[in-house]
């Protein structure tokens, strides 16, 4: 089989493609250059598009011996991953661009090329399995696990992805890259948005979208706390950072309750507020008929709660059996049987 190995220039997309050469497969390594003014050198776990991490993924190719290329995709991964994350916060949506770059870049621009250029699949390091007939289901790694992020892929995008790690713990992978005398061995993992280097989202925000002061009001009295530069800093769940003029009456914490970009209204109040037991995903990926018992999942490192979901046309509507909490629209939802993903999409709406 002729594969594509996407190399990230990190330990476990360098494993993959080592794994995908034992298989016995023609492989071809490529980086994916993401970042148009990419920096020079890689801060701490940020990121994952630095010319350094290029020259890891290059080096990494020449030891497993496999042709190399870097792929110009900037352009790309600007228009319909950041672009989408500047707009979905400005509209008051919380996103993943990890979600979102899985489905446009890596299994749709990356897979599209990839199959046009003859090649059968594309490899890369996801802690996911696969089963043959095109099951994706959780790593055997859980604190690992990458399958959320991988939940709203379509099947004939899994159909041509393959995942040699879903079998592995993040140490067994360690070992086997330093075995392999993979300089990557210990390189840190990658924890924040790739393109926030600063890793301060607000602050990135500010800087494309600008100034637009509002006020921070109380959810249970109208009462104004507090002003703010701009609505697109906060998020669902938040409570540090709020400036408040002073403390509840009560005496406890105040949270983020509510982003209203239209008034650049900021909602607080309890945390009991914040818990959520019914929710409306849209864009979804759910091949399934009638009423459907599952797990629920929220958040990439989130846990995963009892529900009851049900297509509705183009939506899927989610009955927890327990409350989520600090949960946003705009955040992707997947749902599972037992380790076997099922599908997912975005929330669109919560309801307490």
């Amino acid at each position: 089989m002729k594969v594509l190995a996407a190399m990230s220039g990190g330990v476990d997309s360098a494993v993959a493609a080592a794994r995908a050469v034992d298989a016995g497969h023609d492989v071809t390594g490529v980086h994916l250059a993401l970042a148009r003014t990419p920096a020079s050198d890689r801060v701490g776990s940020r990121g994952c598009c630095t010319l350094e991490d290029a020259r890891d993924a290059r080096r990494a190719a020449d030891v497993l011996g496999i042709p190399f290329y870097v792929w110009d995709l900037a352009d790309r991964f600007e228009s319909e991953v950041i672009d989408q994350f500047v707009a979905d916060y400005s509209a008051g949506r919380t996103p993943n661009p990890c979600v979102s770059c899985n489905e446009r870049i890596k299994f749709a621009a990356v897979l599209d090329r990839a199959l046009a250029l003859g090649f059968d699949a594309v490899v890369t390091g996801h802690h996911a399995r696969l089963d043959p007939d095109g099951t994706l289901r959780r790593s055997v790694d859980l604190a690992k696990d990458q399958s959320y992020v991988l939940g709203t892929l379509r099947p004939e995008q899994l159909a041509a992805a393959r995942f040699p790690l879903g079998d592995s713990t993040k140490e067994q992978v360690r070992a086997e890259a330093a075995r392999r005398g993979l300089g990557v061995a210990d390189k840190p993992d990658s924890h924040d948005i790739c393109f926030v280097a600063s890793g301060d989202t607000g602050a990135w925000l500010r800087e494309r979208l600008g100034p637009r002061p509002g006020p921070i009001v109380d959810a249970g009295t109208g009462e104004t706390l507090g002003e703010h530069d701009g609505a697109y800093a906060f998020t669902v769940g938040q409570r540090r950072g709020l400036r408040l003029g002073r403390p509840a009456p009560d005496g406890r914490p105040r949270y983020v309750l509510e982003l209203s970009p239209v008034t650049s209204t900021v909602t607080v109040g309890p945390a009991e507020a914040l818990d959520m037991r019914s929710l409306v995903a849209e864009r979804i990926v759910w091949p399934h008929e009638g009423s459907v018992s599952c797990t629920a999942q929220v958040r990439a490192h989130g846990g995963v709660v009892p529900a009851m979901v049900t297509a509705r046309g183009d939506e899927l509507d989610a009955r927890l059996a327990e409350p989520v909490r600090g949960t946003a629209a705009g955040q992707a939802v997947v749902f599972y049987d037992g380790d076997r993903v099922l599908g997912g999409g975005r929330i669109r709406s919560l309801a307490g």
